[in-house]
């Protein structure tokens, strides 16, 4: 994050605790580390969930699909962006039967020049993503029919 926002670590850590004393985060020590992650309890949660998808350009991505990609029941965000890295590739975890893979396709492709990342999609029928709900960690659920 040093490098990212060009502060120092000090200054970030200060700030992280800021937000985890405000209840926004939650943090766990694990060796010698403090990981942080977004208080989904939080009354401000959703807002600011809200405001970081519109940033980032979700929101336009998940508009674009849905209703044409096939019978979908849930839409997640899994990898970096997930846990909340920007790695330039934002992966969807698509759960539902008979999907327009060449809908995904085009529409992938005018998302991807709109917001500048690239999109992967994972897709499970309904009966292969039992048992398989992603944590908090590993996953965010964005959309569910």
């Amino acid at each position: 994050m040093e490098g990212e926002f060009g502060e120092s670590t000090n200054a970030i850590r200060l700030e992280l605790n800021k937000f985890e004393e405000a209840g926004m985060l939650k943090a766990d020590v694990k060796g010698n580390k403090k990981v942080y992650q977004a208080n989904t309890q939080h009354p401000l949660f959703e807002d600011i969930h809200s405001i970081i998808k519109k940033y980032i350009g979700i929101d336009r991505v998940i508009e674009q699909i849905i209703g044409k990609v096939g019978q979908l029941e849930k839409v997640y965000l899994i990898g970096d962006y997930a846990k909340g890295v920007d790695g330039g590739i934002i992966d969807f975890l698509l759960v539902g039967n008979n999907f327009n893979y060449d809908y995904i396709a085009n529409m992938t492709g005018i998302a991807e020049k709109k917001i500048d990342r690239k999109i992967r999609f994972l897709y499970m029928n309904p009966q292969e993503f039992m048992g398989q709900v992603p944590t908090a960690e590993a996953g965010l659920l964005l959309w569910e029919s």
